[in-house]
């Protein structure tokens, strides 16, 4: 995907909202072009469950296989009670997390200065 800067925001917002429409958690995506070398975005959702997270991965799956994009790594494995999906896309890096793991590792925090292009219309960054 390398090179195709404005079509990979676009596929990292929709990706955003795909997740927001699946009832994915306070999701956020953040422009991490000028702050590191090694991806451009994240996406980053809340998940509720094992079984939210499973749906989730589904439909993001079919969703970037529709739009060629290669998965280059996932991070979970089939039947576990991993609290923290990533799902690596090369310029798109998504995290699905549970509300617990979320809050312990503060990503919004840490990465602060990346700017938000996309929030979930229910969720404020600013009051978390």
């Amino acid at each position: 995907m390398k090179g195709m800067s404005q079509e990979t925001e676009t596929i990292a917002v929709e990706l955003g909202k795909l997740i927001t429409a699946h009832n994915g958690g306070a999701v956020i995506v953040m422009d991490m072009r000028q702050i590191n070398f090694w991806t451009d975005f994240f996406v980053i959702g809340t998940v509720t469950s094992n079984a939210h997270l499973s749906g989730l991965d589904r439909h993001i799956k079919e969703f970037v296989g529709e739009r060629g994009v290669e998965i280059l790594r996932r991070s979970r494995k089939p039947d576990t009670d991993d609290e923290w999906n990533i799902i690596d896309l090369g310029d798109i890096v998504i995290h699905l997390m549970t509300a617990k793991t979320r809050s312990f590792f503060e990503l919004e925090r840490l990465w602060s200065s990346a700017p938000l292009i996309y929030e979930d219309p229910d969720y404020s960054s600013k009051s978390s």
